[in-house]
């Protein structure tokens, strides 16, 4: 049995559902399913599609947060984390040198 908001596209079962989107995101939207000769909704579908299985933005934190601390600049600085460009601008400038 099927339920009303269920039906058949491309042999897969898909739910009706209903999104609200800005004017940009639906022009957008519109604009590509044009372009591509399809519908709004396999625009949608698609983009949902290409999302990762799973947020992994807490994972990377987690593991940012695991290592910090626990590396240490070989000439002891301190603010490499602040001033990296100048530092590398630094070596960079003595390798030339040394040329």
């Amino acid at each position: 049995m099927q339920h009303d908001s269920t039906v058949c596209y491309h042999a897969i079962t898909v739910i009706r559902t209903q999104i609200q989107l800005s004017e940009e995101q639906a022009a957008k939207a519109k604009r590509l399913a044009s372009e591509r000769g399809v519908s709004m909704a396999e625009v949608i579908r698609d983009a949902v599609d290409r999302l990762p299985d799973r947020d992994e933005r807490s994972e990377r934190w987690t593991r940012a947060r695991a290592v910090l601390g626990k590396f240490h600049d070989v000439e002891g600085k301190t603010d490499v984390g602040l001033r990296h460009d100048e530092y590398l601008a630094e070596i960079f400038e003595e390798d030339l040198r040394k040329k």
